[in-house]
C-alpha cells in the first residue's frame, strides 16, 4: 500500500522531521519518487519505523546498532548475529560496568570452593558468557546454591530447574525458527516484537503467575 508522508506520520506517531531524518541515516529506505516533490511511502516503511521505535523505547538500542542490525534484515532471524546482538546483549542481563573475572581471579576475589564451581559448571547451573569471564552474577548464584545447601535443600532440585530451564530454550528456538520461515518485509517489526515479548513480558507473566497460583493452592490447602 502507497502512503503520504502525512499518513505515515499519522500511523506511527512519528514526526515527519525524523522520519526524514530516518531516511537520511540509512534506517529507513528512499521513498518512491512519484513527481518532483511528491513521494510515496510503503509497508516496508511503515513495518521498519514499528521496529525502529520498539528497539529505541523496549531495549534501548542506538541507531548504529538498528542500522547494523537492518543492514541484515533480509537474512534469517536465527543466523543473523546483528539482529540478535541487542537481545543477546538483553538475554545476559550484565549490568553496564560490572567487573569481568578470569576464572582464577573470580575464585579468589570470592573465595569460592573450585570443587563447587566446577560441579557447578559440570552441571549447567553455572554458565559465564565464556570460559574465562566472570561476574557478580555468576557469584550470586553460587551464594544462592551455598544458601541451599546449609538448609539442606536437595541438589537435584536445583539440577532438575535447570532441566526445564534447557528445555524452554529449546522450544524458544523453535519459535524463532518458525517465525524466521514466514517473515516477510511487510511483517518484519511485528515479528521482532513477538520474539521480544515472548522472551522479555510472556515469560515472566506466565511464570510468575503460575508461581503465584501454585503457592497459593498450597496455602489455600493448609487452610483448608
Amino acid at each position: 500500500m502507497a502512503y503520504k508522508i502525512s499518513e505515515l506520520v499519522a500511523l506511527t506517531n512519528v514526526p515527519k522531521s525524523t522520519i526524514l531524518y530516518y531516511i537520511r541515516e540509512g534506517l529507513l529506505p528512499e521513498a518512491k519518487k512519484i513527481k518532483s516533490n511528491v513521494h510515496r511511502y510503503n509497508d516496508e516503511h511503515l513495518e521498519l519505523i514499528k521496529y525502529i521505535k520498539y528497539m529505541q523505547n523496549e531495549i534501548g538500542s542506538t541507531n548504529e546498532q538498528i542500522k547494523l542490525a537492518l543492514q541484515n534484515k533480509n537474512k534469517s532471524i536465527s543466523s543473523s548475529f546483528t539482529m540478535l546482538a541487542p537481545l543477546m546483549q538483553t538475554l545476559l542481563n550484565i549490568p553496564a560496568g560490572s567487573t569481568h573475572y578470569t576464572k582464577n581471579e573470580f575464585i579468589n576475589f570470592y573465595d569460592f570452593d573450585i570443587t563447587l564451581v566446577d560441579q557447578l559448571l559440570d552441571d549447567g547451573i553455572l554458565l559465564p558468557v565464556s570460559e574465562d569471564d566472570y561476574t557478580e552474577k555468576e557469584a550470586s548464584i553460587i551464594r544462592m546454591i551455598e544458601n541451599f545447601a546449609d538448609v539442606g535443600i536437595d541438589y537435584d532440585l536445583i539440577k532438575n530447574y535447570v532441566s526445564h530451564a534447557k528445555e524452554l530454550a529449546e522450544i524458544e528456538q523453535q519459535m524463532q525458527s518458525k517465525l524466521c520461515a514466514v517473515r516477510d518485509d511487510e511483517n518484519f517489526s511485528t515479528l521482532w516484537k513477538i520474539m521480544f515479548d515472548t522472551l522479555f513480558n510472556a515469560k515472566e507473566y506466565i511464570f510468575s503467575r503460575y508461581t503465584y497460583k501454585t503457592l497459593y493452592k498450597t496455602i489455600k490447602d493448609e487452610i483448608s
